[in-house]
């Protein structure tokens, strides 16, 4: 497609990864607070088709090799869309983008993460409109039943503020439609393969008790992208027979995670962190990791800029975790995760806890037992092993004194 656009547009580019030194410019990841994408259903009086517009600087603009933050926000319209299909089209930026050479996409959501390399802004990639318009084509060309599709992409960084605090409500809300349904209540769970491209072995099997490792698809979108696509990167899985409720191993998902990993592991637990765990891809929004010291768990998120308590980052300990492995007592998830009442139950689950980011206990104190939550360290509390030990001594965590028994 070289000939319609300034540069080649196709799968082949997936899993292409943009270095630091080859980037002209990126928008969003760990060096930028405020961004975010959403997809919105809009009636077809509401959309103005092929409408692109910039609301910022555009990529002309932009200092070489800087980072600037970003909001794109897709509004669609068409008879056969349903409101329960806007994270599932939403998900399809992270495919699309990545089917654009020299584009290379990471994350979903407030987390999103986009780069732009050198010799595709040198071949004409140079304006946010011209990747707009490769996303429109693929998105018409793809989904039939978009009718209409318009695009804002915006780069000041006030609005993009102010518009996340939107965007979030909106988040919160397709999370909280997924909360109250049990895996026992279905017969089928969904797969999402939208990550393979980066992780080949890895697959995504979502459950009405686990999110997606992303965090932007729950079970109910799972069963409206295989409404939407039958054929696409998200399918139904017949759950099968529990083999360990505990641990959340099910035939279904051991014949998934067979087929998918092509032979590389034939059992999966979905709510264990030991033995066989569920694999991590990239895109997740977060670690749970073992600390052996204690024989308990820390959790780090991706915008946690600093060290964890066992003096390593986010972004090494994910080099560790990702690429589609069983790597056990390290675990790719979402943070909605934490939520279910089957997070990593087998394991002792969030009382098993004893070190996370303040901001990760303030945004979940809800879900945090209320005699807990203060002897959770956090990186205020504690610099490192040693000290995390005499912590949890001297607060007497439950998990530490014995008083946390796992479930058989």
């Amino acid at each position: 497609m070289a000939g319609i656009f300034p540069v080649d547009v196709g799968p082949q580019y997936e899993g292409e990864v943009i270095r630091k030194g080859d980037m002209y410019v990126e928008f969003g990841g760990p060096e930028v607070k405020s961004k975010f994408e959403l997809v919105t259903l809009k009636s077809p009086d509401e959309v103005e088709n092929e409408k692109i517009e910039v609301v910022g600087p555009n990529i002309a603009d932009m200092k070489e090799g800087a980072s600037y933050p970003m909001a794109l926000m897709i509004d669609v319209a068409g008879a056969g869309l349903e409101k329960d299909m806007e994270p599932v089209l939403e998900r399809r930026i992270h495919l699309y983008t990545n089917y654009i050479e020299g584009l290379y996409h990471m994350n979903q959501r407030q987390d999103m993460w986009l780069r732009l390399n050198k010799d595709s802004f040198a071949k004409g990639l140079n304006s946010l409109e011209e990747i707009g318009k490769i996303l429109m084509f693929l998105y018409t060309s793809e989904i039939d039943i978009i009718e209409k599709i318009s695009m804002t992409f915006i780069t000041d960084e006030k609005k993009v503020e102010e518009l996340l605090t939107e965007a979030m409500k909106i988040y919160n809300e397709r999370d909280e439609k997924a909360r109250g349904l049990k895996e026992e209540d279905v017969e089928e769970f969904y797969s999402c393969a939208l990550c393979q491209s980066f992780a080949p072995t890895h697959i995504c099997a979502i459950t009405p008790e686990r999110i997606a490792n992303c965090g932007a698809i729950n079970w109910f979108d799972g069963k409206a992208a295989y409404k939407l696509d039958p054929e696409g990167p998200i399918q139904e899985v017949k759950k099968g027979e529990p083999i360990d409720p505990i641990r959340g191993e099910y035939t279904g998902a051991n014949q998934l995670a067979a087929e998918k990993s092509m032979g590389a592991y034939t059992r999966v637990y979905l709510h264990s962190a030991f033995e066989y765990p569920h694999t991590s891809c990239g895109c997740f929004q977060a670690i749970w990791f073992y600390i052996p010291e204690v024989d308990a768990f820390g959790i780090v998120h991706r915008d946690f800029a600093g060290e964890t308590v066992v003096g390593t980052r986010f972004s090494t300990m994910a080099a560790d975790t990702s690429g589609g492995r069983q790597v056990e007592g390290f675990l790719g998830l979402a943070l909605e995760y934490l939520r279910s009442p089957k997070f990593l139950q087998a394991d002792g689950g969030i009382k098993r806890l004893v070190w996370a980011p303040k901001e990760i206990k303030e945004m979940y104190k809800d879900v945090i037992p209320e005699d807990l939550y203060d002897k959770i360290a956090t990186e205020e509390d504690v610099k490192n092993v040693d000290e995390l030990v005499e912590f949890l001594d001297r607060v007497g965590h439950p998990w530490v004194k014995g008083e946390v028994e796992l479930p058989v």
